[in-house]
């Protein structure tokens, strides 16, 4: 980035920040928070930008007073020494972003072959999320969730969703858990005792605040359905039809929500996931059409791909785009996932700088 870009960058910070200190602007909460993101996604670079040429300055400094004093000589070594690995940061902070890092997300698990045991696998999954967000002071929300008989989850969708402004949201932490999760271990219905694999499916996707991208939907492209809320092995637990089932007839998207009090707050749900499924839908599609859109290694469109094993004879959980394993499943499980998501935010980052570098 040249100076006048950085110029740029220091401006529009310092603009955010008079803005978000006049208390008019927080009369508009949506606005005060898209605000505050920003603000919060620039500051770091500005810190480091503000750090860097502070180190330069005293570097000039120290370098005059050591031609006239040797003592001097180690001071300026060290504060040479610094700058490459601020100017390094500075590039990391500067890189393209992905635009939805600091959104909220929709996250849908599905059983898949296996039956009753990718079923209880499929709810290990959603516990999993569950104890992620409350581990991180985010709200998570079930819209929608169909139960097995014996407690498992044939599917699940959650809305996630964080308190504050951070720039690294939801959807920054969570995008990688696209694919096909498979598990190891000897299933609850085994008389045996002889391991079996399974797997569940996972489908994540920002839970885009402004869909005006998407067009409005024409009602004939929608079948609405409305049906009683269901528990474990599909028993109704409600006596009125409140729950909701949208179709996307072009698409055939399939959006479901029975959580919410009324049929009304459930259809509003639905259709606000229903937009952002097609927005990022769209997304996918422009980025296979665009003639410079490149593959990530990480995470990919494809969501079949296999992406992570749960072996649980061995206590040990490994995800395959980054080769990354570890012995300690119990604790991912109950919600301890940093390190595994910690690995794939550093290969995507390594790939973006990589890429950076190249061009």
């Amino acid at each position: 980035m040249d100076a006048s870009n950085l110029a740029e960058l220091l401006g529009e910070h310092a603009e955010l920040e008079a803005v978000l200190a006049d208390p008019a602007v927080h009369s508009d909460q949506d606005r005060a928070r898209k605000l505050g993101k920003r603000y919060a996604e620039l500051t770091p670079a500005v810190k480091v930008l503000r750090e860097l040429e502070g180190a330069r300055s005293d570097l000039e400094a120290a370098r005059e007073l050591a031609a006239e004093d040797s003592t001097f000589a180690e001071e300026a070594d060290a504060i040479a020494a610094r700058i490459p690995k601020l100017e390094t940061k500075l590039t990391e902070l500067l890189l393209p972003r992905d635009p939805h890092d600091g959104s909220d997300v929709v996250l849908e698990v599905k059983s898949g072959e296996g039956g009753e045991e990718s079923a209880l696998f499929a709810g290990d999954l959603v516990r999993m999320y569950l104890r992620y967000a409350e581990r991180h002071g985010w709200k998570a929300e079930v819209l929608d969730s169909t139960e097995s008989d014996l407690g498992g989850v044939k599917d699940a969708t959650l809305a996630i969703k964080s308190k504050g402004s951070d720039p690294e949201g939801v959807w920054a932490r969570l995008k990688f858990e696209g694919g096909v999760h498979r598990v190891q271990r000897v299933p609850a219905t085994e008389s045996q005792g002889r391991i079996h694999t399974s797997a569940a499916g996972v489908l994540v996707y920002p839970d885009i605040e402004d869909t005006s991208e998407v067009a409005e939907i024409p009602d004939k492209d929608l079948r609405i359905d409305v049906y009683r809320s269901s528990g474990k092995g599909g028993q109704s637990v409600n006596t009125t039809d409140s729950a909701v089932r949208i179709t996307h007839l072009p698409t055939g998207i399939v959006v479901s929500c029975q959580n919410e009090r009324s049929q009304l707050q459930n259809k509003t749900r639905a259709m606000q996931v229903l937009r952002a499924r097609l927005a990022v839908a769209a997304e996918e599609e422009a980025a296979k059409v665009a003639s410079d859109a490149r593959r990530s290694q990480v995470r990919t469109v494809d969501r079949s791909e296999r992406v992570r094993t749960y072996n649980f004879p061995e206590n040990r959980i490994s995800d395959h785009r980054v080769g990354f394993k570890a012995h300690n499943l119990d604790a991912v499980l109950d919600g301890e996932l940093d390190a595994v998501l910690d690995a794939l935010s550093d290969a995507d980052r390594n790939e973006r700088l990589a890429a950076h570098s190249s061009g």
